[in-house]
């Protein structure tokens, strides 16, 4: 049995697009862009972690947004799919694995412990220097800044930047 596909012209925002309240926020989500895309860190690597980040949250706007972005950058479905259990697909480099486990455990409580434990940064600084393990930590910081915006306001999930909100 399939569920009915809602048609994306009927979908609504919960809030209109927040640039007509607080335009600064287009230079704020720019500097973070250039900011994440400097170079140290395939930019495969970053959306694969933002779609993580995504999942965790609930957030099927930022899933929408990462997914599309990776089958335009030539992703495969297996990589994309296999996201949400990664620990145990065979899909992704030791590199992205351990940025995978940075962003959740970022996102996810642990009730017996740091979230980061020096075990984790070790794994991680096996693979990135200095300026990649900062520009991992802004990734993660980006995505953290607009989760909110897509739980409480809405957008339309597969809409373009500007046209996702109908109101």
């Amino acid at each position: 049995m399939s569920t009915p596909a809602i048609k994306q012209e009927s979908l609504q925002s919960r809030l209109p697009d927040p640039l007509r309240f607080f335009p600064e926020m287009a230079g704020i989500a720019g500097a973070m862009a250039k900011a994440t895309l400097n170079g140290s860190i395939p930019r495969t690597t970053i959306s694969l972690v933002q779609l993580r980040a995504g999942q965790i949250a609930g957030s099927t706007y930022h899933t929408v947004r990462q997914t599309g972005g990776l089958r335009e950058a030539g992703e495969t479905e297996e990589r994309i799919t296999a996201v949400a259990s990664w620990q145990d697909a065979p899909y992704f480099t030791d590199a992205e694995r351990a940025a995978l486990e940075l962003v959740e455990a970022v996102l996810t409580p642990n009730p017996f412990g740091e979230r980061v434990p020096d075990e984790l940064y070790a794994r991680a600084s096996a693979h990135y220097d200095d300026k990649a393990l900062w520009t991992l930590t802004l990734a993660i910081g980006q995505i953290c800044f607009f989760i909110p915006v897509a739980l409480i306001g809405k957008p339309i999930p597969g809409k373009d930047l500007g046209e996702n909100y109908s109101r």
